[in-house]
């Protein structure tokens, strides 16, 4: 029988949905998260098929970078504008921009334009998953969201599942162009179901100010640093002066920033979020143990062609672990949660078994059979995914409802900002340390790198060492982070929830 949504904490009433309306809203988003949960999984096994058929390595990892810059940016934007003016139609215009923007990747002549369009793209999906996101959290206390749990997996298992073998198959078989034309009928009917099921969602609007100014000293400042990790050591010295001077200007860009956050109306993120500790350890913790995550679903498959040797198609396959393993790992932590008080435990030790796995790796790079690689990639992905659930419904477990956009919007943003930062990292690792001048494809990259002397397995040990030295970060802010109890009915109610 369907029950009536439980009401918010603190005074504000979320209107009376039953299950089946919630459910029919839930469905309406599911594809929208789709179309960003897809293009997450379904480029990294094409690009090095795009690097090499567009005849350029030295800036591929900017069709990662760009689009998690451009969608860091947008991100909080978008979390404020749907308070401002409802999420129903903040979330279609995110499926218009990034429509347009997977048209302009797919029909892109070279690098620059699909560079450029992937920045387009990322305007578009950086609101996606934060806003479906919110609006569960609009109407859904935390403690019965296990119940929906379900849905959200099937959505990320999907493209967990699909988009690795979809992208290896495309790029292999068909044309890579292909991994965004699929984006345009999965567009339209997630516009579609969006205009209409979103119409009974409840709204608590209240007026803000976008803080244009902000995002573009965001982006500027990371822009500068992502220059310094990309060029440092192969267009430029490490300790050059460009080097310096793209530093520098980062770290006085980002001063501007933080100045603009304590002087704006309506900062790009409010300080008073920030403030609450609940939501700053969180945030961090996210922002660590997924930017690693995103970093290594970017550079695993370079491994898998570089360092074993096999062709796009396989090295989709060879992904699956790692990303179903996060689903996995993401639904049982959070059905859990309405289960048990702390629920900090099952995160603390699935980030430490992560970090253990990921340090066999980096300690085994290049004697493991390819069958323990998979099998410590589903350990590091399991372990992960404990993570995510938890500090989500933790950040929006301490924040008043008016502040569930901004909150979960800022969440999202030093995710992306992590998943770009790291991606740069990793991409400054292998790009400097394997000799990629005069590398065809990363194909050829273990041969160029032999003939420099330099063992292309022993780059990869140091991508996986960076990888641990992430997940420990992760580790620390989330002891760090206060374990509040979380709102909602009572234990009995969420145990109900859980059965059904």
């Amino acid at each position: 029988m369907d029950q009536p949504a439980p009401q918010a904490a603190r005074g504000h009433a979320t209107p009376a949905l039953s299950h089946a309306e919630i459910r029919t809203i839930i469905v309406g988003i599911m594809l929208a998260m789709l179309l960003a949960a897809l293009d997450q999984t379904i480029i990294a096994t094409a690009l090095p098929t795009i690097g090499r058929e567009l005849g350029d390595l030295e800036h591929l990892p900017w069709v990662v970078t760009v689009y998690l810059l451009t969608s860091t940016a947008v991100t909080p934007l978008y979390g404020k504008f749907s308070d401002s003016h409802g999420r129903r139609g903040t979330m279609l215009i995110g499926i218009v921009i990034f429509i347009v923007g997977s048209i302009a990747c797919a029909v892109a002549p070279n690098m620059l334009v699909l560079i450029l369009a992937r920045g387009v793209q990322g305007l578009g999906g950086g609101g996606l998953i934060a806003l479906a996101q919110t609006i569960v959290a609009d109407i859904v206390a935390p403690k019965e969201r296990g119940k929906y749990q379900v849905y959200f997996a099937g959505v990320f298992m999907t493209s967990s599942l699909a988009g690795p073998v979809l992208g290896g198959f495309f790029a292999e078989h068909l044309h890579w162009s292909v991994i965004f034309w699929i984006n345009l009928p999965l567009g339209l009917l997630a516009f579609l179901l969006v205009f209409h099921s979103l119409k009974k969602l409840p709204r608590h609007d209240r007026p803000h100010r976008l803080d244009l100014l902000g995002a573009m000293l965001l982006v500027s400042a990371t822009v500068s640093l992502l220059l310094a990790l990309s060029w440092g050591g192969l267009r430029h010295p490490w300790l050059s002066l460009p080097i310096f001077g793209l530093i520098a200007g980062s770290l006085a860009l980002w001063g501007l920033f933080a100045i603009r956050m304590r002087l704006a109306p309506e900062p790009l993120i409010p300080p008073g979020v920030l403030h609450n500790p609940v939501v700053r350890m969180g945030v961090l913790s996210a922002c660590f143990g997924m930017g690693t995550y995103i970093g290594l679903t970017i550079y695993l498959p370079v491994y898998f062609e570089a360092v074993r040797g096999l062709s796009a198609s396989l090295s989709g396959l060879a992904l699956i672990p790692l990303m179903v393993g996060t689903v996995c790992g993401a639904t049982i932590s959070g059905r859990s949660m309405a289960k048990v008080k702390h629920y900090k435990r099952l995160p603390v030790g699935g980030l430490f078994v992560a970090m253990v796995a990921t340090g066999l790796l980096a300690a085994l790079a290049r004697d493991l059979p390819i069958s323990a690689v998979e099998v410590l990639l589903a350990v590091i992905s399991i372990g992960l995914g404990t993570l995510l659930p938890v500090s989500t419904v933790a950040i929006q477990n301490a924040v008043m409802p008016h502040e569930l956009g901004t909150a979960t919007a800022t969440a999202n943003f030093f995710r992306s900002l992590g998943g770009a930062l790291i991606v740069a990292v990793f991409g400054a690792i292998v790009l400097s340390g394997s000799g990629l001048s005069g590398a065809a494809s990363f194909e050829s990259l273990g041969d160029v790198a032999a003939r420099s002397g330099i063992n292309i397995a022993d780059v990869f040990a140091y991508v996986f060492a960076a990888a641990v030295a992430g997940f420990g970060l992760a580790l620390a802010f989330l002891l760090a982070m206060e374990e509040r109890p979380l709102r909602g009915g009572a234990v009995r109610a969420a145990e109900a929830a859980i059965a059904d």
